[in-house]
């Protein structure tokens, strides 16, 4: 007998309205449908507390700026409000509940045709959708995860680099990539051969340092197109706390194979072990005891406890 598939969402939140998810809920001019002109943030609520909102929402507004998408002065009241109401009426604010929940926003709704919006003063269509969190596959815990390296270049220059845009087809088809090799996720390098990010993460290598041999937590530095990821800030401080000396910097591929150990970070996955990229095993091709460790405290830290102490 084969099991029904989970019920999706009931509702999402539009403009202030809550809505049947099944309803119409956008314009078919809005930008962010036809143009992919707008920004997004994903984040965890657990037991109706919101993971780092100030972070994200701080983030939100990075991007938005970056793209000249205006946001109203109370917007981050709105969208706190806005996620607060989504949850309850999703049966998610409640001790056990554990959501992902994406904020977008996109530009808006204009009948005019062309990249450029004929009226600057746009209202920016804001939607909140929420869903349970399922538990991640007990493979990516126990054997970890295969990356490989995508076809798609980043450039550190590029001005869009570090902005959140719902524009995700590159990711989609660095994605495609992974699935056709048989890989879980890919690495996207910068145009000069050095480690960026996965498609939704950010990467940590746990290695001895070249220099002085000391055991650090290496990361792209933000000048290898990268997201800065608020999980990603919340290890580099954890790192210091738990005795590795955090380092952004340069990394290759080199320094990849060389690890003991790798892991993948993201705001609602958390911490992902990776134990093989391309061909080769990473470290003795077991997630490792740093890795374990960074992933246990940081559900502790979301579950409201220490954590990371």
């Amino acid at each position: 007998m084969t099991e029904a598939a989970p019920a999706g969402p009931g509702h999402v939140w539009v403009d202030g309205r809550l809505l049947p998810a099944d309803a119409p809920h956008l314009s078919a001019f809005d930008r962010g449908f036809q143009l992919g002109d707008g920004v997004f943030e994903t984040l965890r609520a657990r037991a109706g507390r919101v993971t780092e909102l100030t972070e994200h929402l701080a983030r939100l507004h990075q991007s938005a700026d970056g793209l000249g998408i205006r946001l109203a002065a109370d917007v981050d009241a709105r969208l706190a409000d806005g996620i607060e109401t989504l949850l309850a009426a999703e049966g998610l604010a409640g001790p056990d509940g554990d959501a992902t929940v994406r904020v977008t926003v996109s530009r808006g709704a204009t009948r005019t045709r062309g990249l450029l919006p004929a009226d600057p003063a746009i209202r920016a269509t804001l939607v909140i959708q929420a869903w349970p969190i399922a538990p991640a596959p007990a493979g990516h815990l126990d054997a970890g995860l295969h990356l490989i390296a995508s076809a798609v270049r980043r450039d550190p220059q590029g001005p869009l680099a570090m902005l959140k845009t719902t524009s995700r087809a590159e990711y989609v088809y660095a994605r495609l990539e992974a699935r056709r090799a048989g890989a879980d996720d890919a690495l996207f390098m910068t145009i000069d051969g050095h480690l960026s990010e996965g498609t939704t993460a950010n990467i940590f290598l746990v290695r001895h340092a070249p220099s002085d041999d000391v055991l650090e937590l290496a990361t792209p530095s933000l000048d290898c197109a990268i997201l800065p990821g608020t999980t990603r800030s919340w290890l580099l401080a954890w790192a210091a706390r738990v005795g590795l000396r955090p380092h952004e910097g340069r990394l290759s591929r080199a320094d990849l194979a060389a690890s003991s150990e790798a892991f993948l970070s993201s705001s609602v996955a958390g911490i992902l072990p990776v134990t093989r990229f391309e061909a080769h095993p990473v470290g003795d091709g077991r997630p490792g005891k740093w890795t374990l460790r960074a992933r246990a405290d940081r559900e502790s830290m979301i579950r409201g406890e220490d954590g990371g102490s």
